[in-house]
């Protein structure tokens, strides 16, 4: 018996990474007669007598599952944010963290197309930037978008983990892919193609090898507008408020209308940015009044 990961999935086939070898696998019957369904990047035990004859035999707990791709075990999202053309969005960014946040991804936020700020404008940019690098986040910001060094670092940081894309349509998600795995040669718009997403009935879901990162082959969410999460759950997903709730006067407190808060108190005194704290109201309202989903 072997553990491997699940590096595609198609028609069927299950091509499981394992010892620097791809074993192409099928799922036991009992699988489907448990209704379970492997998914890249699951972590799985299997046999195999050869590359091309193997079984799965078991699922290892996953942490986390996305549904689009759907990915298992994703530990990080780059998360590809347009400084302009289509212009800086705090609000679309702050939504995709706290999907990221949900899951437990660890998020990288690259922003992309800063060369075409102008002087003025990139250094109206920089204390959004340094605001999401004191909550903690990895950002990368660098005045020309590719830097080497930037891209060096990034790979870096990458390196070892299950990775999935997010982003804006025109963001530069392929764009960014495309610097970091040069040897694909390909012009921007035909990444898609190339990760096979192709144009069969059939969906071929693959991690892509990039320097050492395998890569899911189309953006972790599509859609920011669902929020799966409870309004007391949404505070801890704001890490710089979840540090200093601590000290609010009442447990459990949602950071709206209690007194002697100290997330509100934080913001005031600009140690929490007054945009992330607009966005968190935001969505505390979407969320008191979404309509409970019973099919989940």
């Amino acid at each position: 018996m072997k553990t491997g990961i699940i590096q595609q999935s198609l028609s069927g086939f299950y091509d499981v990474i394992a010892d620097e070898k791809i074993y192409r696998t099928r799922a036991r019957g009992n699988f489907r007669q448990r209704k379970i369904k492997p998914v890249v990047g699951d972590h799985v035990e299997f046999s195999a007598e050869n590359q091309q004859e193997g079984y799965l035999l078991k699922i290892l707990p996953r942490r986390n599952q996305l549904v689009r791709p759907p990915v298992a075990n994703v530990d990080m999202a780059v998360v590809v944010t347009s400084a302009k053309e289509p212009a800086f969005s705090a609000n679309l960014l702050d939504r995709q963290l706290i999907a990221l946040e949900a899951q437990d991804v660890t998020p990288l936020i690259y922003f992309s197309k800063t060369d075409l700020l102008t002087d003025e404008e990139y250094q109206h940019l920089l204390p959004t930037i340094e605001g999401y690098r004191k909550i903690g986040y990895q950002v990368y910001a660098a005045r020309e978008p590719f830097n080497p060094d930037q891209l060096a670092n990034l790979m870096e940081e990458l390196k070892g983990n299950i990775v999935t894309m997010m982003g804006q349509t025109g963001a530069g998600k392929s764009t960014l892919l495309n610097h970091m795995a040069p040897q694909l040669k390909l012009a921007t718009g035909e990444i898609s193609q190339a990760l096979q997403r192709g144009r069969h009935t059939t969906r071929k879901v693959s991690l892509l090898d990039v320097n050492g990162a395998l890569i899911a082959d189309t953006p972790g969410f599509s859609s920011y507008e669902t929020f799966d999460m409870t309004v007391n759950d949404l505070p801890h997903l704001f890490p710089e408020m979840a540090k200093i709730s601590a000290t609010c006067k009442f447990r459990g407190c949602l950071h709206i209308k209690e007194p002697q808060c100290a997330v509100k108190e934080a913001v005031n005194n600009g140690i929490i940015m007054k945009s992330r704290y607009d966005d968190y109201l935001q969505f505390h309202e979407l969320i008191a009044n979404q309509k409970p989903n019973y099919k989940k």
